[in-house]
């Protein structure tokens, strides 16, 4: 009975000052159906802002002043949610307080290829499949991307959708991810990096992502490239040896394939590889653009996933030996 006589007050309020439109009227969806999603732990100020930036809402305070004055403000359901019409800021507040959600789940990964992420978007049966007789060029056109390669530009994180939609759309929402992370990157960079623009340091990222078997040393490894770039040093990294042997690559790196050219081989190769080599997370990134202050040169791995770093080729040949040989 309190909460109903709550309620009929605040009706008269909010019509008596002119909110009461606001209340009831519907807000126009950018498009039709309209996804948005909530994220866990989100305050009711940043699921407002969220749903303001995905053009859903037109200003945020007056949707808070809404929930609060409800007692809704705790009540906020994360998840996916879908629109197949307009609905009032009163309707959109009980969606999204009754976790009406329609979502599945994708997780991409830190280091997969393009061809692992189509793969996995292929495998899950709750995505409408439109790229599947679409070549990566089509796909870049169809998203709105500049680049004229996939590899590296979509941020591994996990992905809410609604059942049923389109694998483009997941691919699109990662791409801007990407774009929004790399430019946060770059601009909070550090000075004097051998890097001249925010996609050479994607291609870093990328490299620092496939060597690195450990966290702690991730920064490290990133110092180890600047440094090579520095000097003008073949970066001499695996990694893109195999990217360039491509379904060649059997599993065994042979002395052979360090020698064949090709435009990934970091071995015949000076300066950077043509494109990423696979899908550089966020660590990876802070780290390539935050490289750690060292004069090491060279690095070796121990066999614990761990690496050993050297200033000097006589340190790293001991090195090698020691943990290689």
């Amino acid at each position: 009975m309190r909460r109903l006589f709550t309620f009929a007050v605040l009706l008269v309020l909010l019509a008596t000052a002119g909110f009461g439109y606001y209340v009831y009227r519907p807000l126009p969806l950018p498009a039709t159906p309209f996804e948005f999603a909530l994220k866990q732990g989100s305050s009711l100020k940043i699921a407002a802002r969220d749903m303001r930036q995905a053009g859903l809402l037109e200003q945020s305070w007056p949707f808070v002043l809404l929930a609060r004055m409800l007692g809704k403000s705790a009540q906020l359901k994360a998840g996916n949610y879908e629109l197949e019409h307009p609905v009032s800021p009163l309707e959109l507040l009980h969606i999204i307080t009754k976790g009406k959600v329609t979502q599945s789940q994708i997780v991409i990964i830190e280091g997969w290829t393009f061809k692992q992420l189509r793969a996995e978007l292929n495998a899950n049966t709750d995505i409408k499949h439109d790229t599947g007789s679409l070549s990566d060029s089509e796909i870049l056109q169809r998203i709105g991307a500049t680049e004229n390669h996939p590899e590296g530009l979509f941020f591994p994180d996990s992905y809410y959708f609604a059942t049923g939609s389109s694998d483009l759309a997941i691919i699109k929402r990662a791409y801007k991810t990407m774009q929004q992370r790399l430019q946060e990157a770059w601009a909070a960079r550090a000075t004097d990096l051998p890097l001249q623009t925010p996609y050479q340091a994607l291609i870093l990222a990328s490299i620092v992502e496939k060597e690195t078997g450990t966290p702690d040393d991730r920064a490290m490894i990133a110092g180890v490239f600047v440094n090579r770039l520095r000097k003008g040093m073949l970066l001499q990294t695996d990694p893109t040896v195999i990217y360039g042997l491509g379904d060649k690559f059997d599993g065994n790196l042979r002395k052979q394939d360090l020698q064949a050219d090709t435009p990934y081989n970091t071995y015949t190769r000076g300066g950077l590889t043509p494109t990423p080599i696979a899908l550089p997370g966020l660590a990876a990134l802070q780290a390539t653009l935050h490289p750690a202050q060292t004069d090491a040169l060279y690095f070796v791995a121990r066999g614990d996933g761990s690496s050993k770093f050297s200033s000097s080729l006589d340190a790293h040949n001991r090195a090698v030996n020691q943990y290689q040989k």
